[in-house]
């Protein structure tokens, strides 16, 4: 976000409620390619068909935070969870964590954002 286009009040709301959805949905597709990767080999498909849908609502989650609440590093976010998907589509599931983890951070970088506005604002 860049200083002059400052967060409103009711941006900041989407902003924060959508960045606490989308951390959840994060650390549970981390939890998830970290079982994956501990999986017998047989039993790896089931599994990445789970993380190909969780990725892909999340990214879905993001794209709709992106235009709710307008912010530089949703676009950022969008691009790991891209990523991602390609990872687990080219059947490399077990690197898929650390694009996760990086949208996380970015995710969690844009809730703070918000809270502090809205906490300056004594709306929290």
């Amino acid at each position: 976000m860049h200083p002059e286009h400052k967060m409103q009040t009711d941006q900041a709301i989407k902003a924060f409620s959508q960045s606490e959805k989308l951390k959840t949905g994060l650390i549970w597709g981390n939890q998830i390619v970290e079982a994956y990767v501990a999986l017998p080999e047989h039993e790896k498909p089931g599994a990445e068909r789970i993380l190909k849908i969780l990725v892909g609502m999340i990214a879905s989650e993001i794209h709709i935070a992106k235009n709710a609440a307008p912010h530089d590093k949703w676009l950022e976010a969008e691009k790991d969870l891209s990523t991602a998907q390609v990872m687990l589509n080219s059947g490399a599931g077990h690197d898929t964590g650390h694009h996760l983890t990086q949208a996380l951070s970015k995710i969690t970088t844009i809730g703070q954002q918000a809270m502090s506005l809205l906490v300056e604002q004594k709306l929290l």
